[in-house]
């Protein structure tokens, strides 16, 4: 099995296997690498294999379920690009930009990075994340969700579960959302919950300041 980097996700070769056994194999690096597949976007090449509809379903299904998206299918077999266009799924993606590392000077203007998990997805109840680092979801997260962090927080859709960032003690932590509303909100040891007066959801960014939580308006 060949993993590659890419800008549409990662592309990962299951072309010299029969499906039942690149299904499993796939699965299996999967479950002994949970925290790089997380919230990743897979585009599969097949081959010449004929895939049903069915079968992508069943396996997009089963990815969901680990919180990884199947993005797409690249095949030679017609029959099964067409299932795969008949889901959304992409079938072709661009040649790699090549770069010249050699030649590549740093720029001033870029900034190391921190670890931090990408999830593209709604969380429903009985949903937890627990990472070390920073949580990023583009979704919604439900009651009875729960996601705790060693960093910081963001949703972009309406946080209604249980978050607890700065878990292992970084008071600079923050949470936000485009709708705070969470069942409760912790930041180290500090907790804090919403109160349910039905105002109009706003993206609002929770920190802690004089040593109690409080929320502000998200903004730049």
């Amino acid at each position: 099995m060949e993993i590659k980097g890419t800008k549409d996700g990662l592309l990962i070769s299951l072309e010299d296997q029969d499906w039942s056994i690149a299904k499993k194999n796939l699965l299996e690096q999967i479950t002994a690498k949970q925290e790089f597949f997380i919230g990743a976007q897979l585009i599969l090449d097949v081959g010449n294999k004929i895939l049903r509809t069915k079968e992508m379903k069943a396996l997009r299904e089963v990815l969901l379920e680990r919180e990884i998206v199947l993005k797409g299918i690249l095949s030679e077999s017609m029959v099964t690009r067409n299932s795969a266009e008949s889901m959304g799924l992409i079938t072709k993606i661009g040649k790699p930009n090549t770069i010249d590392l050699e030649g590549m000077k740093p720029l001033d203007t870029v900034m190391a990075g921190e670890s931090a998990v990408f999830i593209h997805r709604t969380m429903r109840s009985g949903f937890k994340v627990a990472y070390h680092g920073h949580v990023v979801i583009v979704g919604d997260v439900n009651p009875g969700a729960e996601i705790i962090s060693s960093g910081s927080i963001i949703v972009w859709g309406r946080l209604r579960g249980t978050v607890h960032a700065g878990a292992e003690g970084d008071e600079t932590a923050i949470v936000c959302a485009l709708d705070l509303s969470p069942m409760q909100l912790r930041i180290t040891t500090k907790i804090a919950t919403t109160p349910q007066d039905g105002q109009e959801p706003k993206p609002e960014i929770a920190r802690i300041k004089d040593n109690q939580i409080i929320a502000e308006p998200w903004q730049q």
